[in-house]
């Protein structure tokens, strides 16, 4: 019974989110970048070739992986409707106030007969601290009785540093995604801690947009 009250967040690597940095529990660090998209069918041949040569030049020059995500999730119309419905209540004129419902039909019969989906595109930079060292040499001083004790201050201010320091090393790879991309035409964004938090809570929470809307 226990083990059924086991929260989410249990099984997610996720230590915590900071400065719009994911924190891993291996001591892992991730960004995420919002990316927009191109439309292919809008360009001429020439173009197209362009751009695909500029990406292909941007994955050659990376000498870290990266990860896209490509995020499908079906378009929640609810806002749009619970707008106009509260315009509708507002119209004092009849014939617009039929024009409104008319058109409040329209869009539910067309949204339920069609799955209009929005997509979203993320890379998420990963950069993960080198620890042999470190690891190795306490491991050793540490089975042998001689590893020198640290105080808490002292632990704490090495925490700071390693984050500043590993921060730092992330905020260069990020820069060169971000150049690489800019040359093909996108458009990039960081993605902030509140913006990182809500991807991962939708992520996980799927059925939150099946949920009734309350309407003040």
């Amino acid at each position: 019974m226990a083990a059924a009250t086991n929260a989410t967040q249990e099984f997610v690597p996720i230590k915590e989110v900071r400065d719009g940095i994911v924190i891993l529990k291996d001591g892992g660090m991730r960004a995420i970048l919002l990316c927009s998209s191109l439309n292919f069918s809008l360009k001429g041949e020439d173009e197209r070739n362009a751009i695909l040569l500029q990406f292909q030049d941007f994955l050659n020059s990376l000498d870290f992986s990266i990860e896209i995500l490509v995020q499908s999730r079906k378009l929640d119309i609810r806002p749009y409707l619970a707008l106009l419905e509260a315009q509708e209540g507002k119209q004092t004129n009849s014939l617009l106030k039929i024009q409104v419902r008319e058109y409040i039909e329209f869009i539910k019969n067309f949204t339920e007969n069609t799955n209009i989906m929005t997509k979203h595109f993320f890379i998420v930079v990963p950069y993960s601290p080198s620890t042999l060292g470190s690891a190795t040499a306490g491991g050793v001083l540490s089975s042998l009785g001689l590893g020198k004790k640290e105080t808490p201050a002292i632990k704490a201010e090495k925490k700071e540093g390693s984050f500043d320091e590993s921060r730092s090393q992330l905020e260069e790879r990020l820069s060169v995604v971000e150049q690489g991309l800019v040359r093909t035409g996108i458009r990039i964004a960081r993605l902030g801690t509140e913006e990182v938090i809500e991807l991962f809570y939708k992520a996980f929470n799927p059925g939150e947009t099946e949920k009734p809307i309350k309407i003040n």
